[in-house]
């Protein structure tokens, strides 16, 4: 399984607000700090927003702050809203001369339920635990 580039960047900034509780990030400073493209990460944060993981304000003061505490924010919820859970493989809607009796789907979906419920034992506040962590997304390189 492979992680889109949204997704990707979508934990980014849920990592660099939570570091920052006190005060509200915009899209100038992370796409400076994390090196991405400002227009991507305007579709980034209109998701996040659209999620509830965000709140966004406009006008002067702007920015985004989480809408929830980072001990509040499940990982694995992120990951589902953001990259969704349908089938790795769809054998409905091929067709293949194993479907009556194939394994692998069943097999490919019990590995993705894993990949889920594994994440969600993790919040945005077991991501940030680490003082080194917190100390580099402070940064401001």
């Amino acid at each position: 399984m492979h992680l889109n580039r949204h997704s990707d960047y979508s934990l980014r900034v849920l990592l660099y607000l939570a570091v920052r509780p006190d005060e509200r990030g915009t899209l100038s400073k992370i796409s400076a700090y994390f090196n991405i493209s400002h227009e991507h990460l305007r579709k980034v944060v209109h998701e996040l927003g659209k999620a509830g993981f965000i709140n966004t304000f406009q006008g002067k003061g702007g920015g985004m702050e989480l809408a929830l505490p980072p001990d509040q924010i499940n990982v694995g919820d992120v990951l589902a809203r953001l990259e969704g859970t349908t089938p790795l493989i769809d054998c409905a809607a091929i067709e293949c001369r194993l479907s009556p009796f194939c394994s692998l789907s069943k097999a490919i979906a019990e590995a993705q339920k894993a990949f889920f419920d594994s994440l969600r034992r993790h919040t945005l506040a077991d991501l940030i635990s680490s003082k080194d962590m917190v100390r580099k997304l402070m940064a401001q390189e």
